[in-house]
């Protein structure tokens, strides 16, 4: 851990048990390291006034004392110095209360000793590397965070503050508002840039193959497994896992990612032997997962080791001031991929920006500019060229940043501010259940005539205005028009929970899921 010409950096260790001390001393020497040890917190507090520390370990437990004030007292006064606690085996409480007044990491008892020099490499990196960060930023990157707001602002000094530890992180916000890039943003700001970033969307991996994906699997653990392969985790080691969409997961696979990342090791799919993981989780969702775990859909404890740090993204209609430079820049990057001249708004165009909300947020921002860049002619983009909406769409309620989580634009929600819940039941798949009292209104189905319509109606296959199909109709299309009918009345008459919708149209949960995948219900 030094490189010629440089002291070796010093390490100190707080904790009542000498053999354990033994352990830790060594260990640490064998990696280059000096190492100071106290027993007590009052000794602990003596040596970090004499002397430069690169890191520090302590104990929860010491005899005169909670290593939570050792935490406490080292980010008061040393705000520089990593420090990680050493917890009892299991005890999410401590692990998440060590983290939350300011920890870097933890270490569960008995202490593992690739765990132990996977974090103090992890925490001697950010040490080297304290000096103000430059973000090696992708041009997703540069587009999502770019804007003088103070929304924006404050959303950039924490995603900076968050780098610098190893803390789980929740993100939340509404679709298109940039969670992904955030999380790849904080990727980039922290010591494990040079590692891999590693994102994966929750919802779109069958839930048959999730355990292969996750930890990977062993030659002949299944039929087709023709060959070892390795899963999200050992892809991400070192670095960075995003999971994307969290909250599509199901049961069975929240119980097998909690152990992984209490534990931190992982048993590929037809193994034998665990191996230890060195990954930093964190998590995206749009939906309200306190909703979730109440009705028994998201784990209660999976919830909260989560939900260590929670950072919300503010929606595009929070931050319109931004819109001009987002415009810009946009427009900058579609002239450089085109290499083309870069185009200008004209001021109508740009007022019609001003005046609509984004539900789509910043990903249809780029969608609307895109196109009205290959619609215009010349170096000017008029208000005719802007393909949009005549209103301001209502924005779903499922699409919208939970009620919980809400805050300031960019705010850092800790986890004091979520309610308390109950554990998460272990609840079976939802199954079919007889229709609810309040029916859906019932459809006005259209009768097929033998001839007539006009001709507009009969190109489109649509109703003619004396209610009647005119031909030639696609009557696949023509269905899969009602059933998406038929589901957003069950969605939004339920408050968009799938649940209860699922109820109300006689399917069950996972019928509706498929059904909406299919007919690319957002």
């Amino acid at each position: 851990m030094t490189s010629k010409g440089r002291q070796p950096q010093r390490v100190l260790i707080v904790d009542d048990e000498p053999d354990l001390l033994e352990l830790l001393e060594l260990t640490l020497i064998k990696m280059g390291l000096d190492v100071d040890a106290a027993l007590t917190l009052e000794r602990a507090r003596e040596l970090l006034q004499q002397r430069g520390y690169a890191l520090c370990l302590t104990d929860m437990r010491l005899p005169d004392g909670d290593g939570i004030d050792l935490v406490r007292h080292v980010a008061e006064q040393f705000p520089a110095l990593p420090i990680a606690v050493l917890t009892a085996f299991g005890s999410a409480e401590s692990a998440v209360a060590a983290l939350k007044a300011g920890a870097f990491d933890y270490l569960s008892k008995p202490v593992a000793l690739d765990q132990l020099r996977a974090t103090v490499s992890s925490a001697l990196r950010v040490r080297d590397d304290s000096a103000p960060v430059t973000v090696r930023a992708s041009a997703d990157v540069k587009v999502w965070l770019i804007g003088r707001s103070a929304a924006m602002e404050r959303l950039r000094q924490l995603v900076v503050r968050l780098a610098c530890s190893m803390a789980p992180v929740a993100i939340h916000g509404e679709s298109g508002a940039g969670k992904e890039v955030v999380a790849r943003t904080i990727h980039q700001c922290s010591a494990r840039a040079h590692k891999p970033f590693v994102a994966v969307n929750c919802g779109a991996i069958p839930e048959t193959l999730m355990e292969a994906e996750f930890f990977g699997y062993r030659k002949g653990a299944f039929t087709g497994a023709d060959s070892d392969r390795e899963g999200f985790f050992q892809a991400a080691q070192g670095g960075t896992l995003l999971l994307d969409e969290v909250g599509e997961l199901p049961l069975s696979m929240q119980v097998k990612l909690l152990r992984a990342i209490q534990e931190r090791r992982i048993r590929k799919l037809g193994g034998n032997a665990e191996e230890a993981v060195d990954v930093r989780i964190i998590s995206a969702t749009h939906r309200n997962l306190v909703a979730h775990v109440a009705e028994g859909l998201f784990r209660s404890d999976l919830f909260y080791r989560l939900n260590v740090l929670e950072l919300n993204v503010p929606a595009l209609r929070e931050r319109k001031e931004d819109l001009d430079d987002l415009v810009d820049t946009i427009l900058l990057r579609l002239a450089e991929r085109e290499r083309t001249a870069p185009k200008r708004l004209s001021a109508a165009a740009l007022a019609m920006l001003h005046a609509y909300d984004f539900p789509g947020n910043v990903r249809e921002l780029e969608n609307i500019l895109e196109r009205a860049s290959a619609l215009s002619v010349g170096t000017e983009i008029d208000s005719l060229d802007m393909a949009m909406p005549n209103s301001a769409p209502t924005l779903p309620v499922a699409n919208a940043a939970p009620a919980w989580a809400a805050g300031e634009p960019g705010e850092w929600i800790g986890p004091a501010s979520v309610p308390s819940l109950p554990p998460a039941p272990q609840l079976a798949e939802p199954s079919a259940a007889p229709r609810a009292a309040t029916e859906l209104p019932p459809l006005d189905w259209p009768t097929i005539p033998s001839s007539g319509g006009t001709a507009a109606a009969a190109a489109d296959g649509m109703p003619s205005p004396a209610g009647r199909v005119s031909f030639p109709l696609s009557l696949p299309e023509h269905l899969e028009r009602i059933e998406r009918d038929i589901i957003g009345q069950a969605l939004e008459q339920t408050q968009f929970n799938r649940t209860a919708a699922a109820r109300l149209l006689g399917l069950t949960f996972r019928q509706l899921r498929y059904r909406m995948q299919q007919l690319d219900i957002g």
